[in-house]
């Protein structure tokens, strides 16, 4: 299990969103639009994870949907922009959910998903939502399964320009959130995740930190990701 991507809920279109990374010194491009969902993206690869920056194109469509993610973006963006979750990697998404159904969560079921790029690209994947209601507490992370291998996908990206070499020698290294009970939730993240619970309220995965600190006011969120150059 491993960080796949963090979600950035945004007002900008992509187009604004690249434009906006360029002018700060970081290759983005836009990722093309969600059809069923009414939402669009813009995206950033680093050597391990990406950020995708999700905005809503179709209102009308985006309202009426009954998508987890969606749902939390409307449920945000009216509060300003801002970090809203993050995605998990998993191998085996099928035999990931009956697991964490035998811990006692409920879950969206595994659901089948694409987005059609801007160059016109079909990309497939499968997800996975631990069901809960959108509101100001933390929701949980959700899960992906990309229909390509993760080198494939690698490769591909790399000869359309999509992850050129500087943005190879970036990696998303932690992931903060605030929280009200930094215990609470470490504790049921880990058990979500079965992982370790490390001794200042956070979690190790195989290429991200999961870090949760206390803060008494506001929503639960993903409030900061801290985005370096690997060493050489």
């Amino acid at each position: 299990m491993k960080l796949d991507h963090v979600v950035y809920f945004t007002q900008k279109s992509p187009a604004e969103a690249v434009r906006q990374q360029a002018e700060e010194g970081r290759h983005a491009v836009e990722g093309g639009r969600h059809e069923k969902w009414g939402t669009h993206n813009a995206l950033l690869y680093a050597g391990n994870a990406y950020v995708e920056w999700l905005a809503v194109e179709k209102p009308e469509l985006a309202s009426q949907v009954d998508h987890p993610l969606t749902r939390l973006l409307l449920h945000d963006l009216p509060d300003g922009e801002g970090w809203g979750t993050l995605c998990l990697s998993v191998e085996g998404i099928e035999s990931f959910q009956a697991e964490v159904e035998n811990k006692g969560f409920q879950t969206s079921g595994v659901l089948e998903a694409q987005r059609r790029t801007a160059r016109g690209e079909l990309k497939k994947w499968k997800m996975l939502f631990i069901k809960q209601p959108v509101t100001d507490e933390l929701p949980y992370p959700f899960f992906i399964k990309w229909d390509e291998p993760e080198d494939v996908r690698m490769e591909k990206l790399k000869k359309e320009g999509t992850l050129p070499s500087e943005n190879e020698k970036l990696a998303i290294r932690e992931c903060i959130f605030h929280v009200q009970d930094p215990l609470k939730e470490t504790g049921e993240w880990a058990v979500l995740l079965s992982q370790k619970v490390g001794d200042d309220h956070s979690i190790r995965l195989e290429n991200v930190r999961l870090s949760f600190h206390q803060r008494d006011e506001g929503k639960e969120r993903l409030a900061d990701v801290i985005i370096g150059k690997t060493e050489a």
